[in-house]
């Protein structure tokens, strides 16, 4: 089949948009949201809880490995083959559950599918960059974020609520099954939209190679290392004379280590491009150059990575700062009545501005938009400060009146709203600076990057947040937000 768009995709992209990217956002909850209640709910120590944030370094490791996905096969063939996989794992962890060891084995199979899913990730958005035109992918792109939400809503409320109510196992079950109807429904009405350039089979010689196998056991070796020193004595005596280090986490240390790796590899560009290029035909090495060909890269690497610095420190603190006002059980509608739809009327009503305004009319005032939810908050604390105050430590927690209550609701669905126009402009973004042979390993590249700027921001937030107080922490949020938008006056938007 030509690569170019065929007609039946143009006509079925509503539905096949919405099944992709739901496929998508349901495994993320499963393995990031549903398996910590299901960890606690085993009666898993806190510690051990915390540890399952290590089930979200495949997502930023995953460029790594996006090239394979263009180069071997085709995005369907590996859109389907990876949700049958996950289809596979979930529901084995259903037989698993109640086994005496079970939830050990859980925690190393959703640890495995974690990799799993973020290759689903690659070949379902590498998918859509190249079924659609660049007019499509904007047109489109508020389903996509509308179905990966209510993905993550159907994992966090029904499959939850399945598990708390009837049993671990008929929960895992669940999601299991309809994760196989997703890929039955793929399979049979998933159109092809590329021609293969590799069949999968060639993919184990590059596997098999000696250099490969020796880096990754030595990565593997770091890693490990890596591990055992931050659950070590050694580690803990520091943390106690410097307790900034308490915020640091196995899985921050990796993303801060990739942060500078990054930056060696932007300083050291020429020197690795004469590297990769001896192999001409090396399919791997030119995708990562391409990338970091494109104009004005430095510029575009900072953005990328500063993007979301200030939302993702308010987000890590948002929720405790809702549960520090005494209202945690309102959180419930808070957040699925007033959040979820607002942050989907955001989506797509930023998909719909883009396309008809375009990117470089509304990427700033969007941004803007976005990060002005860090005052909106800071405000909010400043305001309700007394009840902050009156919470630290105190049960029961004192009702902060229905005029407050109604006021943090709103704020937090500005936050949600303005969030999904900031989550329109900057996917976009990341969709533009893809080039045509290497769309699925580009937009790896620049969605793993992007999820770095987290990293950072979850190591500080707690800690300003207890130093500064919550309307410090907003403060500071804002002000880190600055600079990723001043860059937008020499980054390259179309």
């Amino acid at each position: 089949m030509s690569g170019n768009q065929p007609t039946p995709i143009w006509r079925k992209t509503h539905l096949w948009c919405f099944s992709t990217y739901f496929a998508e956002g349901f495994p993320y909850s499963i393995i990031r949201s549903v398996s910590t209640f299901f960890f606690r709910d085993m009666r898993v120590s806190l510690e051990a809880v915390g540890l399952t944030t290590l089930f979200g370094l495949p997502w930023i490791l995953k460029f790594f490995w996006g090239p394979l996905v263009d180069e071997f096969a085709t995005k369907r063939r590996w859109l389907l083959a990876m949700q049958a996989a996950l289809a596979a794992l979930v529901a084995f962890a259903a037989f698993l559950a109640p086994l005496p060891g079970g939830v050990r084995l859980i925690a190393i199979l959703f640890f495995a599918g974690a990799f799993v899913a973020a290759t689903h990730d690659i070949a379902i958005d590498g998918y859509y960059l190249a079924a659609l035109d660049k007019v499509q992918q904007t047109k489109f792109l508020g389903y996509r974020v509308m179905a990966y939400r209510v993905a993550m809503l159907t994992g966090t409320g029904v499959i939850v609520s399945v598990g708390a109510s009837l049993s671990w196992p008929a929960a895992f079950l669940c999601a299991g099954l309809l994760l196989g109807l997703l890929v039955v429904y793929h399979y049979f009405f998933l159109p092809e939209c590329e021609v293969e350039r590799r069949p999968f089979r060639h993919m184990a010689r590059i596997f098999a190679r000696p250099r490969l196998l020796a880096g990754a056991a030595l990565a593997a070796a770091v890693v490990a290392g890596l591990f055992l020193f931050f659950r070590s004595a050694l580690f803990r005596g520091w943390a106690e004379a410097l307790p900034l280090l308490k915020e640091l986490t196995f899985a921050r240390a990796v993303g801060l280590g990739l942060v500078l790796a990054l930056a060696l590899v932007a300083a050291l560009r020429r020197r690795l491009a004469a590297l990769l290029t001896r192999d001409p035909d090396s399919f791997y090495g030119r995708a990562f150059l391409s990338f970091m060909e494109q104009e004005k890269i430095g510029l575009v690497l900072a953005f990328i990575v500063l993007a979301r610095s200030g939302e993702f420190m308010v987000s890590s603190m948002a929720s405790p700062f809702i549960i520090d006002l005494g209202i945690r059980q309102h959180y419930g509608w808070i957040s699925g009545g007033v959040g979820l739809p607002a942050s989907i009327a955001g989506a797509m009503i930023g998909g719909w501005m883009i396309s008809r305004l375009g990117l470089r009319r509304v990427i700033w005032p969007f941004l803007l938009a976005q990060n002005l939810t860090n005052v909106a908050y800071m405000l909010l604390a400043a305001g309700l400060s007394p009840y902050l105050e009156a919470h630290a430590g105190a049960a029961p927690a004192l009702f902060i009146g229905t005029g407050n209550l109604l006021l943090a609701a709103g704020v937090h669905g500005f936050d949600q709203f303005a969030s999904g126009l900031g989550t329109a402009v900057l996917v976009t973004f990341l969709m533009r600076i893809c080039k045509a042979e290497f769309k699925a390993a580009h937009f790896a590249i620049g969605s793993g990057l992007m999820s770095l700027g987290g990293i950072v921001a979850g190591v500080s937030s707690g800690f300003l947040a207890s130093w500064l107080g919550y309307p410090g922490m907003f403060l500071v949020s804002f002000l880190i937000s600055l600079p990723g938008m001043l860059l937008l006056l020499w980054v390259p938007k179309e």
